[in-house]
């Protein structure tokens, strides 16, 4: 990163040494108590933990033993459980007035902090490019939205952040705004100047929401920025599986103690419960507490892991076939500092696809990357994990190209003019909610151009909607959708079927 970008740059303090709370993991160590008890189990789960069960033998009963339900004295039940000594480790653990622990993904967090927003106003000042689970909770809330506009990159086909200017500006044409919702760090890793989107924020007199999801590790190391709070958030989700430990499905909203603690404390906590499973999965949540644990007392470990992945970048730049994306995030005046726990790599620029890429490393070398792009791969290296760098680097650099097998179905061209671009949004003519819950009807891709789309349809990953209910859909949006689900893995979240060959529009 050149100097500017440097210097804006809000990076994390040298963490201080745990006390002993938080060398404990509460919850975990009161289900690990509870499971080497001789129970008969005549409650759910109906497993039983019968350690003859075919679940036991494909996960082990020590996994089954551990598969508790909710509202066990000793657990979660009582005053002063180990479960509430969990949550109170991990708000303090993320600078929060208060934590909870969500077992439906950061998609629940997203929503609860959606729904939460017609309290404060009628219309939510949001990223336009914000995961799909945001418009899902628009869908709930019946909020109206005033979207901002990311930076795009129409080389790599992703988009970034926002700034605070032009959130700013949107503020300004919104009397009646609830809040600001953004994304930071993005899919790629690009990370927002949270600290000036909150001071824009508050200037007009509402809290700013973040999702944070792919930044649930920040602050725990020095290399790695400050996470949301830090920076003057209000209410941030974070997706704790993706790089800081925990199981799959398993996160956490945190509230900041900040002028909007009191009103938010009571919304937040009346509408998790709103949409928070009743039967929340005990190893999920003991995931959680031992995540947290691992954070915060070994910060030496995090270290290792961005010592891994910038080998990899080292190694990248200096074979010089492909190119590292965030190398050019220094263009984007919204971008102040990069994730460097994710790996992403233009392999347009050594002469094969992102989707050609990852099928090829799936299947011919077993490594799985996180998501591809038609332009770019993007790999990630959890907080605590130090895989195989060389092996990766190897492979990645074996994969070929039109040099190495003169075949146009393999490579591309590093100068074509034909890649995936994102598409521009089409024009806004209902809210998320209007159009979802009005009568559709189905009609083939094609026709359904110049209709008002009734679906959140998303190249997942990331999960980013190229389509809004609401939204008009485009020739542009329709033709990225298909040829997105037609490339390797290719995938459309909300699409009626594989190949987005028709799409539901408002009647």
């Amino acid at each position: 990163m050149n100097t500017r970008t440097t210097d804006r740059r809000t990076s994390s303090p040298a963490p201080a040494p745990p006390d002993a709370g938080q060398s404990c993991a509460p919850y975990a160590e009161a289900v690990l108590g509870h499971a080497g008890r001789d129970w008969l189990r005549l409650n759910v789960p109906g497993h039983a933990a019968a350690p003859a069960s075919d679940l036991a033998g494909l996960l082990g009963s020590r996994i089954t033993a551990l598969d508790f339900p909710p509202l066990l004295d000793g657990i979660d039940l009582g005053p002063d459980t180990p479960l509430d000594r969990a949550l109170a480790l991990a708000a303090e653990a993320w600078g929060a007035r208060r934590t909870w622990f969500l077992t439906n993904g950061a998609s629940q967090g997203n929503q609860i902090a959606s729904m939460v927003a017609p309290t404060l106003g009628r219309t939510l000042v949001v990223q336009r490019s914000v995961h799909s689970s945001v418009i899902d909770g628009l869908v709930l809330s019946g909020l109206d939205a005033v979207f901002v506009q990311p930076s795009v990159d129409r080389e790599q086909g992703i988009a970034h952040g926002v700034t605070a200017a032009d959130v700013a500006e949107a503020l300004e044409r919104t009397p009646d705004a609830a809040a600001v919702y953004v994304v930071s760090p993005s899919y790629f890793g690009a990370v927002a100047d949270v600290r000036a989107l909150a001071d824009t924020a508050h200037a007009a007199g509402v809290p700013l929401i973040v999702d944070e999801a792919w930044g649930s590790h920040f602050g725990f190391h020095p290399a790695l920025p400050a996470n949301a709070l830090a920076s003057g958030a209000d209410l941030a989700t974070s997706s704790t599986h993706k790089l800081a430990g925990s199981l799959t499905q398993s996160a956490m909203l945190h509230l900041a103690e900040g002028p909007f603690a009191d009103l938010l404390e009571p919304l937040v906590d009346r509408a998790f419960r709103l949409v928070q499973s009743t039967s929340a999965s005990a190893l999920l949540t003991a995931s959680l507490d031992l995540a947290r644990r691992s954070l915060v007392t070994d910060p030496a470990a995090t270290g290792r892991s961005v010592a891994a992945a910038e080998r990899v970048r080292g190694a990248v730049r200096a074979l010089g076939r492909f190119t590292v994306v965030s190398d050019g995030f220094r263009a984007f005046p919204d971008i102040v500092a990069a994730d460097p726990l994710r790996i992403a790599i233009d392999t347009r620029a050594g002469g094969i696809t992102g989707h050609e890429a990852r099928r090829r490393l799936f299947r011919d070398h077993q490594i799985m990357v996180e998501v591809a792009t038609d332009a770019a791969i993007v790999a990630v290296i959890g907080a605590g994990s130090v895989p195989d760098t060389d092996r990766f680097v190897e492979a990645l650099h074996t994969l070929p190209s039109p040099l190495t097998t003169g075949s146009a179905e393999v490579g591309v061209d590093p100068a074509d003019s034909d890649r995936l671009r994102l598409p521009a949004p089409g024009a806004t003519k209902l809210t998320a909610r209007e159009a979802f819950l009005s009568p559709a009807v189905v009609v083939a891709a094609e026709d359904a151009v110049g209709r008002i789309s009734a679906d959140t349809l998303a190249a997942y990953p990331p999960g980013i909607p190229n389509v809004l209910p609401g939204e008009v859909i485009t020739a542009e949006a329709v033709r990225f959708l298909r040829r997105t689900a037609a490339a390797p893995n290719g995938h459309v979240r909300g699409a009626l079927d594989q190949g987005v060959t028709r799409l539901r529009v408002v009647a």
